[in-house]
């Protein structure tokens, strides 16, 4: 296939799934209909269908495509030199999460939570959405790698018991922010900031 088609095709689809996070982030999963998506993408029924055969496939694919784009995001930050402090590292994943996620009148973010609802009783979302935060922590167990390198933590440190705490700190953002609408990335690097120094341990 020529491959200017498939780059007019990629962006069809691209235009399906930027349509259905829009009135999936209004209107919730299950009050959104296929209609709904037609008529926000400005496509017709056949054409949607030629790339995505339900509204399942439509979750599913957003939910991965959420996990890519997050966890090579995050792996990015981690990786750089010198070792960014632990109040940037959250800030900046912040930052990416709202800038990323944030669409027309309503907040995209509002997704994660929905999808993790349904993880537990879709059995298909549930893989997706364990890969993903099997793939996110992964990158904090990395960046505790790191820090134990650095010696910025002990040598006998337990580095999954950290990866698995500072995990938290991401859905915590996200419930607080789509729910209390408090939150923004400067109060957790702020916030993160003020505990470790508090604390009188390092940053990091």
């Amino acid at each position: 296939m020529p491959r200017v088609s498939e780059e007019h095709l990629e962006r069809r689809r691209r235009q399906v799934l930027d349509a259905a996070r829009v009135c999936f982030a209004r209107r919730g999963f299950h009050e959104t209909s296929m209609q709904d998506i037609f008529a926000e993408s400005g496509m017709s029924a056949g054409a949607v269908y030629r790339y995505f055969k339900s509204k399942g496939d439509l979750v599913e694919a957003i939910a991965a495509d959420t996990i890519i784009r997050v966890a090579a995001s995050m792996a990015s930050i981690v990786a750089e030199n010198p070792l960014p402090e632990l109040d940037e590292v959250v800030g900046r994943i912040c930052d990416l999460l709202v800038a990323q996620y944030s669409v027309d009148d309503a907040d995209a973010l509002r997704l994660a939570p929905q999808a993790w609802a349904l993880a537990l009783y879709d059995p298909e979302v549930g893989v997706i959405v364990l890969d993903a935060m099997t793939r996110i922590r992964q990158v904090w167990l990395t960046y505790a790698e790191r820090l134990r390198d650095v010696g910025r933590l002990p040598a006998d440190a337990d580095l999954t018991a950290v990866s698995k705490a500072l995990f938290g700190l991401l859905p915590g953002f996200i419930l607080q922010r789509v729910l209390l609408k408090d939150v923004d990335p400067a109060v957790m690097r702020l916030g993160v900031r003020t505990l470790m120094t508090s604390l009188s341990v390092p940053l990091t």
